[in-house]
C-alpha cells in the first residue's frame, strides 16, 4: 500500500488531496513541525537526509519532492484521471500551469515570506522588486480563471493541486490580500467545495481551517 509521509501545515497536502479525488487507498503518517524552528522533525530527517515532506513510499521506492509525487501516482495510479495527455487541445496548458506551482508561485511567496521578514522599508528596491514580482505573479492567475474555471481549462486537474497550496495554506506563514483578485477567490470557493479537498483537509490538518477566503 502506498504510505504518505506527510508533515502538517506544508505542500504534502498536496498528495493527501491527490489520493483523495483519485480514491485510491493509502497509509498516512502524520509529523508536526518543530514548534520553535518550524521545521520537520527528527522523524522525517531519519527518512530523508533534507527532512524533505511530502515523502511517499510504495514497493520499496521512497519518493520525495511533491510534483514528481504527484507525477509517480498519476502514472501509476490515475489511469488518465486529473491529466491531460499529447492529443487534448489543453495539454500546453495543463504543462504549463502544473509547472508553474514550483516553478513561479511558490518561489516568489517564499522569496515575499523572506524578506517581508527582514523588517526591509515598502520602498526599499528588494521589498519594491519582490512585491512587484508576486503581484504579476497573481495578476496572471487571475487572468487565466477570469477565462477558465481551472488552471488548465474547464476541467480540474493535478495543476490545480499543484497550485492551491500556496494560495491557501501558504499564507498562513505569510499573510497575503487576495481580495484584489475576485476570480481567484471564486476559484478558491470552487476547491473548497470539492469532497476530496474537504476529505484531504480533514485527514491531513484537521487542525487548519483552509485560508478560501
Amino acid at each position: 500500500m502506498l504510505t504518505i509521509h506527510h508533515l502538517g501545515h506544508s505542500q504534502s497536502e498536496r498528495i493527501v488531496w491527490l489520493c483523495e479525488e483519485l480514491e485510491i487507498p493509502y497509509k498516512l503518517e502524520k509529523y508536526t513541525r518543530d514548534p520553535v524552528t518550524r521545521l520537520s522533525p527528527p522523524e522525517l530527517k531519519a527518512l530523508h537526509p533534507l527532512g524533505a515532506a511530502p515523502l511517499i513510499e510504495a514497493d520499496a521506492i521512497l519518493l520525495a519532492e511533491s510534483a514528481a509525487i504527484v507525477e509517480f501516482i498519476l502514472a501509476r495510479y490515475g489511469h488518465g484521471r486529473l491529466q491531460h495527455g499529447p492529443d487534448h487541445p489543453d495539454f500546453a496548458s495543463y504543462l504549463y500551469w502544473f509547472h508553474f506551482a514550483n516553478g513561479n508561485l511558490q518561489p516568489v511567496m517564499g522569496r515575499s515570506m523572506f524578506i517581508g521578514r527582514c523588517g526591509l522599508a515598502p520602498d526599499h528596491p528588494i521589498q519594491v522588486s519582490v512585491q512587484g514580482r508576486l503581484d504579476k505573479v497573481l495578476a496572471l492567475i487571475e487572468a487565466r480563471l477570469a477565462q477558465n474555471d481551472y488552471l488548465a481549462g474547464s476541467a480540474f486537474t493535478a495543476a490545480d493541486i499543484m497550485s492551491v497550496f500556496s494560495l491557501t495554506t501558504m499564507r498562513l506563514f505569510h499573510p497575503v490580500d487576495l481580495k484584489p483578485y475576485p476570480n481567484i477567490l471564486a476559484y478558491l470557493q470552487r476547491i473548497g467545495a470539492r469532497a476530496g479537498y474537504q476529505r484531504a483537509m480533514a485527514k491531513g490538518d484537521p487542525d487548519l481551517t483552509p485560508m478560501l477566503t
